[in-house]
């Protein structure tokens, strides 16, 4: 495909690296907290510029995320990287703030029976419970930014139509958020889907920030990061390695690749940020350190550039 094809709607994405806490997060072997500052720099070093650290949650909900505050603490920062983490509560960015991460990301589920059954709330109730959050946050000058999970479909409710994100992309920005994600948690989306969703969320939202989420379980996932540059979007979540699921989310597969992503978007002529080389490196890195096969593609049969 030329490079100058009018396939492209983009020239440069950014790509938000979600390993250190998307990834592992759903991984039965724990890391250690020098292993996890070591994948986080040296993924910054691969040319990450966005990176999710972990997650200041309850250590029970999330036992691999116990040790963020530890690993905050110990990480070396380095201009111009914006180091993030999720949170869920006052409590989750107190943390943050007592570690030094300006970057937080609150998620709610968009939908409704997933939301009701899990917190008694509706999505959009759930976004305006963080109001507390918002005024911490604004108060100490951390950033927040939000995510709307399983924001394309959810299994026992099939697809979410986009008539129900808009509410809960209103109560977001009723608290002040104006970077999203909208995320395809159950790996339910398709690359038409990705781009009507996409298209009309920039349309109806030109003041936000958008983000796109994906994870493989149906084979779809780079499928979709097209479709997403196709409507214009030009920031995504990757993992290294394909790590990932979701403990809450039965049956989701991990995140796209960091480095199939990469690999794919340079083929077409599209610039990111990373050197492919690094990241391969670092792939190899996490397969061992998680000990099993991970599900990178480029990993299993290399590059098809030279």
């Amino acid at each position: 495909m030329s490079q100058n094809s009018e396939y492209n709607k983009v020239d440069y994405i950014e790509i938000c690296e979600v390993g250190p806490r998307d990834g592992l997060q759903n991984e039965e072997k724990l890391l250690t907290v020098d292993q996890k500052v070591e994948l986080i720099e040296e993924v910054v070093a691969a040319g990450a510029k966005i990176i999710e650290v972990g997650s200041f949650v309850h250590p029970k909900a999330v036992p691999q995320m116990a040790d963020t505050d530890e690993v905050a603490r110990k990480l070396k920062r380095f201009d111009g990287v914006e180091y993030r983490a999720l949170i869920m509560n006052l409590k989750g960015v107190e943390r943050a703030e007592a570690n030094g991460i300006m970057k937080a990301k609150l998620t709610v589920s968009a939908s409704r029976a997933h939301s009701l059954s899990n917190l008694n709330k509706t999505p959009e109730e759930a976004v305006r419970g963080f109001a507390e959050v918002a005024n911490f946050a604004a108060n100490k000058g951390i950033v927040l930014s939000g995510a709307i999970s399983t924001g394309f479909g959810y299994p026992n409710e099939g697809i979410i139509p986009i008539e129900d994100i808009y509410p809960i992309i209103d109560s977001y920005l009723e608290i002040g958020v104006t970077e999203l994600s909208l995320s395809d948690t159950t790996g339910m989306a398709n690359p038409q889907q990705v781009y009507d969703y996409a298209k009309a969320v920039k349309e109806k939202y030109p003041q936000i920030l958008w983000n796109l989420h994906f994870h493989n379980t149906r084979g779809m996932g780079l499928a979709n990061v097209v479709a997403g540059m196709q409507a214009g979007i030009t920031r995504f979540d990757a993992c290294f390695g394909g790590l990932g699921g979701c403990p809450f989310a039965p049956g989701a597969s991990g995140n796209i690749a960091t480095e199939d992503v990469v690999h794919m978007v340079n083929a077409m002529g599209v610039r990111t940020d990373y050197d492919l080389d690094k990241l391969i490196t670092l792939a190899k890195k996490v397969q061992d350190y998680v000990g099993r096969e991970v599900s990178s593609f480029i990993l299993k049969a290399g590059k098809s550039l030279v």
